[in-house]
């Protein structure tokens, strides 16, 4: 093997290690955009009543808590995202969307919320 193949196989195994260990705008963009898109279903089943007071301050907690442990994360890695970090959150937002949809179509309603705005 020459100096030259040599040196191209190394850079083609680490470049995709460098890659992921860097979060891209649109990797940043796709958080915020679930966290706002979250956040703007919890609010709207709190308007409508979908959601009872003690339903919608346990979704806000658990929001929180996501937003805590990405802080954290990006801390750890000079406010980047690793790849598994990118991975936990996903899952994380998964699982507090799938709360959020439950919570909305239980048949606890709030029942300080008028009818008519249901």
């Amino acid at each position: 093997m020459n100096l030259k193949t040599l040196l191209l196989s190394a850079t083609l195994v680490a470049l995709p290690f460098s890659a992921l260990a860097q979060t891209t705008y649109s990797q940043r963009h796709d958080i915020n955009a679930r966290k706002a898109n979250q956040q703007s279903r919890i609010h709207q089943g709190a308007r409508s009543g979908q959601l009872t007071p003690h339903e919608t301050a346990h979704l806000e907690h658990q929001e929180h808590g996501i937003n805590r442990e990405e802080r954290g994360m990006r801390a750890q890695d000079n406010g980047h995202l690793t790849s598994q970090d990118r991975h936990t959150l996903a899952r994380q937002q998964n699982t507090e969307s799938r709360r959020v949809y439950n919570d909305k179509h239980n048949l606890r309603t709030d029942p300080g919320v008028p009818p008519a705005a249901r």
